[in-house]
């Protein structure tokens, strides 16, 4: 399954590039991750299924990186005016 979805925790370097330790990674659930996006958690699972928001599976649920989603939103952002 890890095909299809983008496992950037897989290597030991984190979704920042730096080489650090895994165990200082905090990870979210999708229902976190919607509710700090403030989307639903079917956007969130169209954002780590299309690749844009890297994810952990773990049995059947996914587990996302805090630094993945700060990432992603300071991607997204743009400015008005």
């Amino acid at each position: 399954m890890c095909a299809k979805v983008r496992c950037s925790m897989a290597s030991s370097s984190g979704p920042t590039g730096k080489t650090g330790d895994v165990s200082q990674v905090r990870f979210l659930t999708v229902a976190e991750v919607a509710a700090v996006m403030r989307v639903s958690k079917m956007t969130v699972y169209r954002l780590v299924h299309s690749g844009e928001l890297p994810a952990v599976r773990v049995g059947r649920s996914f587990r996302v990186p805090e630094d993945a989603v700060n990432e992603y939103l300071h991607r997204s952002f743009f400015q008005t005016g």
